[in-house]
């Protein structure tokens, strides 16, 4: 597949990596411009281009930027063919976006994101932890390969996602519609906590809206206390045990 990525951080970098090993072509860029994506991003064979020259030819475009970022690409994605496949990695974190009414009020993440720039979605890789990705990939198979829950509305988005999942390293798990995907939302019981595929359906029946969210900000008290703002990443260790312990 022709994949575009828009954001080439910890996660959307670590794709661009993925993805091209898979076979795909991926050409990955982010708002400071090509010549700033890292080396290691492009060293599997991922290219580093302009947004803008990331849509074209796309059959998929992965989003991975900060989620309050989003309503930004409206006009970049509005000519997009209907039929591009469009996969959302980010998660709303009020400890480091702004507060937003519509989803403090009930609205699951990717809904509002959808709304944002007016098009259908999938979600998923906003379950696992960026250095998770880079390091805990394994065949298909494996008894031990971690499990990424997808969600989506079109039958188009829900196959597509699911398959670069699977390509990336990791079980792709249908978990429902976009309405159903807070669900897979920070502070949920399989959010960072490396299941399965035996033991995610029952994370995500497990999953409760109001007191993912108290768990959500007390991890970030606890992430806050212990490295200041975020954006530095601690170990996969740290993130996962943590995780474990509030979340699960």
């Amino acid at each position: 597949m022709n994949i575009g990525i828009i954001g080439s951080g910890f996660i959307g970098g670590t794709l661009a990596k993925l993805l091209s090993t898979a076979g795909h072509t991926v050409k990955v860029s982010n708002s400071r411009g090509p010549n700033t994506v890292d080396a290691d991003v492009l060293s599997t064979g991922a290219i580093a281009v302009t947004k803008e020259e990331a849509l074209v030819g796309a059959d998929v475009v992965i989003l991975s930027i900060p989620f309050i970022r989003i309503p930004d690409l409206k006009n970049l994605l509005a000519g997009l063919p209907e039929d591009v496949v469009i996969i959302d990695t980010s998660n709303y974190i009020p400890a480091r976006d702004e507060r937003l009414d519509a989803i403090e009020n009930g609205q699951p993440d990717s809904m509002w994101a959808s709304e944002q720039i007016g098009r259908p979605l999938a979600k998923a890789w906003n379950t696992i932890y960026s250095a998770s990705l880079n390091e805990a990939g394994r065949p298909a198979g494996d008894p031990e390969r971690i499990a990424v829950p997808v969600a989506a509305d079109r039958d188009q988005d829900r196959i597509v996602a699911m398959a670069l999942v699977e390509d990336s390293g990791f079980d792709a798990y249908y978990a429902g519609s976009l309405a159903e995907s807070w669900r897979q939302q920070c502070g949920t019981p399989c959010y960072c906590t490396e299941l399965t595929s035996e033991a995610l359906p029952q994370a995500l029946a497990n999953a409760n809206l109001a007191r993912s969210r108290k768990r959500r900000d007390l991890f970030f008290a606890v992430y806050n206390e212990r490295f200041g703002t975020i954006g530095t990443n601690p170990s996969r260790n740290y993130i996962v045990q943590l995780s474990k312990l509030i979340y699960a």
